[in-house]
């Protein structure tokens, strides 16, 4: 495989390999979709049926028209992914599935490894180094269902990346599916113990680009590819202060302490008790910033790429600043004749702008 430039560009489209995608409509796979079509290369995506959600035939709609090429089918049928991969010539295979399919990846290492033309494989993480982290159940089992699917591919001798993006880039709400759901809080912070324990913050258009860019270069051959920019280094109350400075006022900060988190993890309701334990391992274990980088298998992105930045916590705020004041705009809107068909609801500000991001 052609190896990634030194200031961070993608290899020219006769260069890069055939890609496929699964879950490219979910957060990550889409962001990584995106790249993959950003960077020239052909890419096709996976995809379960062709009933899917309104939201997510948006996406494929939306990938698409970039130029994705779709496929309908399983990867937990071995024997239609063997003929994906033969027939589209697949070079590289990412996989961005849910929490609750990691496990279906068995059937696609089982695939890659038949085929044996695959010359990166890209699993399903895209967050902590599951092999250096202990999250409290419910957590625990999903990281141990990663960890299956290491030594899976480990033990098939396929050549892979293990992506370690570490966290998104918006506030680390404990008790969403999913942290890009909500907008940052307008009311009060919760804050995690003392609020002085780091985590690195990755906005999802960096996990893509740096993915993708990745995938082509030699140096992440095998490797485990972690994500940890400087700029993005940050305690909760370093966050709550950012934000503070980006809304203009000043809000209280309520302490949930380790127990209320561990307490949320034993409830077991999923996905929420495992976002709860994830969130004790970042923000009371410091599970990011408690090991060092030590193993011949770790990479630094920012290391191999030094030339290319990351989108900063400072900047996503703005979006998200931008976003409440656009929405405020708009229900604060009169009512006239020339636009008698905008809803003016009576809501608090800052529950309209959550249901401005969340539709």
């Amino acid at each position: 495989m052609k190896s990634t430039q030194m200031n961070g560009s993608y290899p020219n489209e006769s260069e890069a390999g055939q890609t496929v995608v699964i879950g490219s409509s979910g957060f990550i796979g889409r962001f990584i979709t995106e790249a993959c079509l950003d960077s020239g290369r052909p890419t096709y995506i996976l995809v379960r049926s062709s009933s899917n959600s309104p939201s997510k035939a948006s996406t494929i709609k939306f990938l698409q028209d970039k130029g994705a090429i779709v496929i309908y089918g399983s990867i937990t049928d071995q024997e239609f992914m063997e003929k994906v991969l033969r027939e589209y010539k697949i070079e590289v295979v990412i996989s961005a599935v849910g929490g609750e399919s990691i496990l279906d990846q068995l059937s696609l290492i089982e695939a890659i490894k038949n085929v044996n033309t695959v010359k990166r494989f890209v699993p399903s993480e895209f967050g902590h180094d599951i092999d250096r982290a202990e999250p409290v159940e419910p957590g625990l089992t999903m990281y141990e269902q990663k960890r299956k699917i290491r030594r899976q591919i480990e033990e098939c001798g396929i050549p892979y990346s293990y992506i370690c993006c570490n966290s998104i880039a918006a506030w680390p709400y404990h008790d969403n599916t999913h942290p890009t759901d909500v907008l940052p809080p307008l009311d009060r912070f919760q804050i995690y113990g003392d609020g002085t324990v780091k985590a690195y913050f990755v906005a999802g258009s960096d996990i893509g680009k740096f993915t993708v860019m990745s995938i082509d270069d030699d140096r992440t051959l095998n490797k485990t590819v972690h994500f940890q920019p400087p700029s993005n280094l940050l305690n909760m109350n370093e966050m709550a202060s950012l934000w503070e400075t980006k809304i203009g006022r000043v809000l209280p900060r309520v302490t949930i302490t380790e127990q209320d988190l561990l307490q949320r993890a034993q409830e077991m309701r999923i996905p929420q008790s495992v976002v709860a334990a994830i969130t004790h391992d970042i923000f009371i274990n410091g599970c990011q910033i408690n090991f060092s980088l030590d193993k011949t298998t770790d990479v630094e992105i920012c290391s191999l790429y030094p030339n290319t930045s990351f989108r900063t916590i400072a900047e996503c705020f703005d979006d998200s600043a931008k976003k409440i004041s656009d929405n405020e705009k708009a229900v604060s809107k009169p009512v006239t004749a020339s636009n008698t068909d905008i809803f003016v609801p009576t809501a608090k500000p800052e529950a309209l702008a959550i249901t401005a991001i969340c539709t």
